[in-house]
């Protein structure tokens, strides 16, 4: 089972855990309704289109309410702390939460006890906990986009707002900051870096460059990062080895952009509605997607 942790920016949105649907242009988590929005609703929505063209079962959602300020965050750190050990999951994917250290361990030692440790992915606050805690290698695979990585090849900063400049302007240096990353053991088993060019990499360097279908005004839609992390989620989860469902979900993300033929106006959801006909073309260009 896929299993998505993440929250939604409404402070009055409570703490639901369930199977995700998407029903009439929103997510369905525990009869509660939830825009697709940028976030982790878009990942989720990717997530569940994906699953969908893949015949999988739909992912399961852990969804708190929080606008920032780290409330909601710490309901649902308790939660998992508490509840996680009894639950099997597959693949587990950490989204947006408010970055909390001891948290963050607390969380780990709750998979540790899990019966089977699942694939465990990070995207956005959870990557910097993650990185903060010093225990990045815990992960089979993060999902940073040249910001984040930035953040992650500066061994000094504790906290994404104190990464020194002449790192953040290395955007266009990405091979240095994944090497600066593993060298300082802020990485998970595998980077896919996202971006105007996406990434694929491991501690021994740049594994796959994938740039093509190209759509500029991709760049200036939100959430595009959030759907490329829960294609890649339902991939691996749905028995593709984690190097290969990175550029496939990274060529899926594009092609599915493509077909939305996309302005800067264009919404989230447009793109992932387009997810199945994308999937569609991989399989029929490449013929499967598992070894």
């Amino acid at each position: 089972m896929l299993g998505v942790v993440g929250t939604v920016p409404d402070q009055d949105f409570p703490l639901l855990w369930g199977e995700v649907q998407i029903a009439g242009g929103h997510l369905r988590i525990a009869d509660r309704l939830v825009p697709i929005l940028r976030g982790t609703p878009a990942l989720l929505a990717a997530a569940v289109r994906t699953a969908e063209s893949l015949a999988q079962p739909a992912p399961f959602a852990y969804l708190v309410g929080d606008i920032g300020l780290g409330e909601g965050s710490r309901r649902l750190y308790e939660h998992l702390a508490r509840h996680l050990s009894q639950v099997e999951f597959q693949t587990l994917v950490f989204h947006y939460l408010q970055p909390d250290v001891d948290w963050h361990n607390k969380i780990l030692f709750a998979i540790e006890e899990m019966e089977v440790r699942p694939v465990l992915i990070a995207d956005a606050g959870y990557m910097y906990a993650a990185k903060m805690s010093g225990q990045a290698a815990a992960y089979d695979l993060f999902t940073p986009d040249a910001g984040e990585l930035a953040f992650l090849a500066d061994e000094q900063a504790p906290h994404p707002f104190y990464t020194r400049g002449f790192i953040l302007h290395q955007d266009n240096r990405v091979a240095k900051l994944i090497e600066r990353t593993y060298r300082h053991e802020n990485g998970a088993r595998y980077l896919l870096v996202k971006g105007d060019r996406d990434y694929l990499a491991d501690r021994n360097g740049i594994l796959a460059v994938v740039d093509q279908p190209c759509e500029e005004a991709m760049e200036a839609i939100g959430g595009t990062g959030d759907v490329l992390t829960g294609i890649v989620s339902a991939l691996i989860e749905s028995g593709v080895k984690i190097a290969q469902a990175c550029v496939a979900a990274a060529r899926a993300n594009r092609i599915a952009g493509c077909y939305a033929e996309p302005t800067p106006a264009t919404q989230i959801g447009q793109i992932v509605a387009m997810i199945h006909r994308a999937l569609a073309d991989l399989l029929e260009t490449e013929g499967k997607l598992h070894d």
